[in-house]
């Protein structure tokens, strides 16, 4: 499948200064040693509407689920001890006593009880928010190439392709790539050719080197380059 035209950083890359908009590129013009973008493009095209609703991937949440879990045994099973030891005609749990105690002789304004009453809300909130939410934000769902299969890409996975595509551009001394499931910023260390002529060359390489992921939804590209800082 032939890519488009403009697709391949290494052979039609060009410095077009005059040409770009203002708020998409700021050249080195102050003498401050810096050179920005940010780039749009069209992702690779996709398989129908193969894609619709490729959403996150949803967490299990079983960490949550379980201590849930736990804490409702721990409490079911002690009340269900004690209820058993009443009936086997021996007294009841001083902790039961206390509590029946204290419910029946606060009233619904006391600060215990409110206290009380916001934990259980914030903890039914949690619980509500975990259970609509997906989670998994780590995970970049990518595009699917056949009905049945879902394949996903770990942040840190996505930006170490970046950085090992960014770092082979001749001028960069170092890269630090930032990946978000909708921005891939690019802080990349120059020391020698032009700023913008480096930045260009990154903003196809990456941009090229996005698309190659395959994600679902592509990241935009800001890159920005700046000389090294001065050696005290």
């Amino acid at each position: 499948m032939s890519e488009p035209q403009g697709s391949d950083g290494s052979k039609n890359t060009q410095r077009l200064p005059v040409l770009e908009k203002p708020g998409d590129a700021t050249a080195d013009t102050t003498g401050t040693g810096r050179s920005s973008s940010a780039a749009a493009y069209d992702p690779l095209p996709t398989l129908g509407d193969a894609d619709a609703g490729n959403g996150r991937f949803w967490s299990a949440r079983r960490v949550p689920a379980a201590v849930l879990a736990l804490l409702l045994l721990i409490g079911a099973g002690a009340f269900l001890y004690d209820i058993a030891a009443v009936r086997a005609d021996r007294p009841a749990m001083s902790w039961r006593k206390s509590l029946a105690r204290q419910l029946a002789e606060r009233s619904l304004d006391d600060l215990w009880v409110l206290a009380g009453a916001g934990l259980a809300v914030a903890l039914g909130v949690w619980l509500l928010v975990l259970a609509a939410t997906p989670g998994l934000r780590g995970v970049l769902p990518m595009r699917r190439t056949h009905a049945d299969v879902r394949a996903g890409l770990h942040r840190a996975a996505a930006a170490m392709v970046l950085r090992d595509r960014a770092v082979e551009v001749s001028g960069v001394q170092s890269v630090r790539v930032r990946m978000t499931r909708r921005r891939a910023e690019i802080r990349a260390v120059s020391h020698f050719r032009e700023l913008d002529d480096v930045r260009a060359d990154l903003d196809g390489v990456l941009a090229d080197a996005i698309r190659s992921l395959g994600l679902s939804r592509t990241p935009t590209l800001s890159v920005r380059v700046a000389r090294p800082g001065r050696k005290e």
